[in-house]
């Protein structure tokens, strides 16, 4: 089978992770990389490979099997309508973009053009989340009731100024928060109710929320994000019959622990090599060759909803953005 060429759009640190953790993969080339300046895209190709871009219309024009959109939120939108328009399937960094009205417009393009669109939620396709929808799909939980998950990292503002700025959509919720609410999705769904609260930093972003998700028969998700400092980063799944701890950090690849009500313990430790954004990689080739145009392990449903209900969190604790209408 010929090598699945990609042009990554953008060359942060995401997109040099992405690059550096497609070595693991086989059959995966970095064929392309476009920057807004051909000296940044040269610095990139000269560490990874890839021919250097210095625009991102002229990425798109190459001849690639993908495009993996790595800039900053803000610009989502329209760097995955730009290489969709351009007949370039998408994977799209995470969150999907920065609202529900920009989200719906990049799956609408996607339909229009049918082309496969997915958000790299990287975790939904890592190997224990494999393991934690077949235990819950064989009922090694029994019904599952609660589930506590947190994400916080020490990011302060003078090494991580992006996070911190309102004009690119800075604060916890949307680069942190997106990780237990997308577990709490995978868990439960879209919740039927949910509650917000958080604190600001002086440049007017979130720098902790706290959201509780209620779904029917008195189940609940309590999940909480912070730039502010670092947390143990682990989510507790309880069931009637057990309970899975995913221990720190549980968004990436790590080990396990299934604790039965009569005190039998279970353990799945880490077995996974390199930073596993490759996972995403390998599934969106397959689903390219196969012809599909979305993810089962990651639905554009989900990306949907997902956006919607931080939306409504973002108006519940007042937190908005100078670009958005």
């Amino acid at each position: 089978m010929s090598e699945f060429r990609w042009g990554i759009l953008g060359t942060g640190s995401i997109a040099k992770a992405f690059a550096n953790d497609l070595s693991f993969a086989e059959g995966h080339l970095v064929a392309a990389v476009g920057s807004r300046s051909i000296e940044t895209a040269q610095r990139f190709s000269d560490q990874f490979g890839g021919i250097p871009f210095g625009s991102y219309q002229s990425l798109v024009e190459q001849d690639l099997d993908g495009v993996y959109v790595a800039t900053p939120h803000p610009f989502h939108c329209t760097n995955t309508l730009l290489a969709l328009e351009n007949g370039k399937p998408v994977l799209c960094e995470k969150p999907f973009s920065v609202n529900s009205k920009e989200s719906a417009a990049m799956i609408a393009k996607a339909k229009e053009k049918n082309l496969l669109l997915v958000e790299a939620m990287w975790s939904r396709f890592l190997p224990h989340y494999r393991l934690v929808r077949e235990l819950i799909q064989q009922g090694a939980l029994g019904e599952i009731k609660f589930l506590y998950a947190d994400h916080g990292q020490y990011l302060p503002a003078e090494r991580h100024p992006r996070l911190h700025l309102p004009e690119l959509a800075g604060g916890a919720l949307l680069d942190l928060g997106i990780y237990p609410i997308s577990l709490s999705y995978l868990i439960f769904g879209k919740p039927t109710k949910t509650t917000a609260r958080a604190s600001f930093t002086e440049l007017g972003v979130d720098e902790s929320t706290s959201m509780i998700f209620e779904y029917d028969k008195n189940r609940q998700a309590n999940l909480h994000t912070t730039l502010s400092i670092k947390t143990p980063c682990t989510a507790t799944i309880i069931g009637t019959k057990a309970t899975l701890e995913i221990h720190g950090s549980f968004y990436t690849p790590t080990s396990m622990s299934l604790k039965h009500a009569n005190g039998e313990v279970i353990n799945y430790p880490k077995e996974y090599l390199g930073h596993g954004l490759r996972e995403q990689a390998v599934e969106f080739a397959k689903l390219v060759r196969e012809g599909k145009k979305e993810s089962e392990l990651m639905t554009l449903s989900d990306s949907q909803s997902i956006m919607e209900t931080m939306d409504e969190i973002r108006k519940q604790i007042g937190l908005a953005y100078p670009f958005e209408n």
